[in-house]
């Protein structure tokens, strides 16, 4: 029998599984990417996009532990623009339109070039497992692959089924077999299995629609690209272009209703709540006579648009009705129609915060396997697993991220500690320390941390080391100015007139200060790399409001560090509810950091349980 030895065995080539296998090799392991279709490595499942708000800021922070993704999707990117540009830094996100066809060459042939990495060809239908610990897996064909961890990504294809208004069929996407052996095996194994759902648009044929008829939406003309290692656009920009629903598109939908595969009943998964489908939307805001559609170009060579917006499950000729109600679309024809696609994931609850199975050792999960939705989760998550893959094949001791350092720490945390009724999606608020996780200041939080690790590479290095002394440079410039009032005066910055002089910092973060003052008395810094300058900017504004929170994570840390016996939960803790009992028996939490954020947990249990905690290990 064919058997070959890895020290990582990562399943599934979409973005966790490219990112995983990608950090694994950076860490040194000798790994292999099975995938069903060496073709389909990289292939854009959903929206021909990546980043935005919470999103941007997980890919730069992949991007700072020189992940691929950022780096990958700027070789294809079409269109940027900064979301929430004019909010406070902290809450920009870059985001990027993606040529599909371009991402998916540019990621393949990352990986046809990263040493260690060998691509396999085959579907996973089996796990080997030995004394309770994975050692590999077994194709369909009979090949055997053996390692010292595994990795799952196994994204829609997991049990996956499509549904189509009143048509159904097991697939893993469109036109894509569904990964229905390894479903059974996993339920054979009694994992804490569930059912979620996601959903995608028809595409539109370009040459269908009266763009004259619709409002342009250019990119930004000064673009934040998603990787800090870009410095130009690869590729010939495009607009998007703004439609939306009517009363009429409304009227169809609502007559059609018991015709959708939502509201028919085919359908148990719980879909993401934050991208809902257009029948949810008629729904859920009866109110609204309209919503908007943005209509995004598929690539430079591509006829198919992406209708963002009206993600359905009616039937073909509903979809039809649908979109030819919409502004500029009266003649649109649709080249494949939209679809509900329901799939197995694995309550991350089962998880350790390193992503490995607490239950199945050498078993790592990441992506939509775990909750999630979109693909900057889903790399995000992609590269730790890679990472503590490789860790535990090299004999390492495992990592994990916390969440008042990066957004990562924030998903994972979230995941492992509350799980995810609904797909999981990042947004800014979900971070409590978010002034401080900026999409401008990744590498500064993260760079150093992932070259401890064994994640950066040459290049990566040199970019971090040369950023962070010019940004060490400029801040001992701004500290060591010294502006008197009447000097910010006549640069119009109305400061009160007490005598005091003010530092660059000071100037920076003044509502009528910025770079456009500080430039007059430094003009030496207009030269700074614009994501140092952006950083020195987000600094000055959130200085005071950030001192404060990291003295606050420091105290969080402290308290949080004290571990929790594992038979604890055994023990009878008087004045414990019996609620929180129960979910200290099912969760078993390692720290009080981990107990703290078990839901439903009330301050009054927690000083329970550290305080048996400290007496155990008194």
């Amino acid at each position: 029998m064919f058997h070959v030895k890895h020290d990582v065995v990562v399943v599934g080539a979409g973005h966790a599984g490219c990112e995983a296998a990608a950090a694994a090799a950076r860490a040194g392991a000798k790994t292999a990417l099975v995938t069903l279709n060496q073709d389909a490595i990289g292939r854009l499942s959903c929206n021909p996009a990546m980043g935005g708000i919470g999103k941007g800021h997980l890919i730069r922070e992949v991007d700072a532990l020189d992940g691929i993704i950022g780096r990958i999707s700027d070789l294809a990117g079409i269109q940027y623009r900064l979301l929430n540009r004019s909010r406070g830094p902290a809450v920009r996100g870059p985001r990027a339109q993606i040529d599909r066809a371009a991402y998916a060459a540019a990621m393949q042939a990352e990986i046809a070039a990263t040493d260690g990495l060998t691509v396999v060809e085959g579907e996973v239908a089996d796990l080997t497992v030995d004394g309770g610990v994975v050692t590999g897996v077994r194709l369909a064909d009979g090949r055997t692959l053996t390692a010292a961890a595994v990795i799952l990504t196994t994204g829609t294809f997991l049990g996956g089924v499509i549904h189509l208004g009143e048509k159904t069929w097991t697939a893993g996407r469109m036109g894509e077999a569904a990964a229905t052996d390894l479903s059974h095996r996993l339920r054979a194994l009694g994992l804490p299995m569930k059912r979620l759902k996601t959903g995608t648009p028809p595409r539109l044929a370009a040459s269908s629609i009266d763009w004259d008829a619709l409002p342009e939406q250019p990119g930004d003309a000064d673009p934040v690209f998603l990787s800090t290692m870009t410095t130009a656009p690869a590729l010939e920009q495009r607009p998007c272009h703004v439609t939306g629903t009517n009363v009429e598109t409304h009227a169809v939908i609502r007559v059609n209703l018991t015709r959708s595969a939502m509201y028919g009943g085919g359908i148990t998964g719980v879909g993401p709540r934050y991208c809902p489908s257009i029948e949810d939307k008629v729904v859920r805001f009866a109110d609204r006579e309209g919503h908007q559609v943005f209509l995004e170009p598929e690539g430079l060579t591509s006829d198919l648009i992406y209708p963002n917006g009206i993600s359905t499950s009616l039937p073909e000729d509903v979809q039809i009705a649908m979109v030819r109600s919409m502004a500029g679309c009266g003649r649109a024809e649709i080249v494949q129609p939209g679809y509900a696609i329901e799939y197995d994931a694995i309550d991350a609850r089962a998880l350790a915060p390193t992503l490995e199975l607490r239950a199945l050792p050498g078993l790592f999960l990441a992506g939509q396997i775990n909750g999630t939705t979109g693909y900057e989760e889903a790399a995000a998550q992609g590269l730790l697993a890679g990472l503590n893959a490789a860790r535990l094949a090299g004999g390492a001791q495992a990592v994990t991220m916390s969440r008042d350092v990066s957004y990562i720490g924030v998903m994972v945390d979230d995941l492992v500690t509350n799980g995810a009724d609904e797909p999981y999606r990042m947004f800014t608020s979900r971070a409590e320390n978010r002034l401080s996780l900026r999409a401008d200041n990744a590498g500064e939080r993260l760079t150093a941390w992932g070259e401890t690790h064994g994640l950066i590479g040459a290049a990566r290095k040199a970019h971090h080391a040369a950023s962070m002394a010019a940004k060490q440079a400029a801040v001992e410039r701004l500290r060591g100015l010294a502006i008197t009032p009447n000097e910010a005066a006549g640069e119009g910055v109305g400061i009160n007139r007490d005598g005091r002089r003010r530092d660059g910092f000071e100037l920076l973060s003044h509502p009528e200060g910025g770079w456009r003052v500080v430039d007059r008395f430094c003009p030496d810094l207009e030269t700074l790399p614009r994501e140092v300058r952006d950083s020195l900017e987000a600094d000055a504004l959130y200085r005071t409001y950030t001192d404060r929170q990291m003295t606050v994570a420091a105290e969080t840390r402290a308290a949080d560090a004290l571990a929790i016996p594992q038979d604890l939960a055994e023990q009878p803790i008087p004045g414990l509810s019996n609620e929180l009992r129960q979910k200290l028996i099912a969760r078993r939490p390692a720290t009080i950091g981990e107990a703290r954020r078990i839901s439903g947990m009330t301050p009054a249990g927690l000083a329970l349980i550290a305080a048996h905690a400290r007496r155990a290990v008194a």
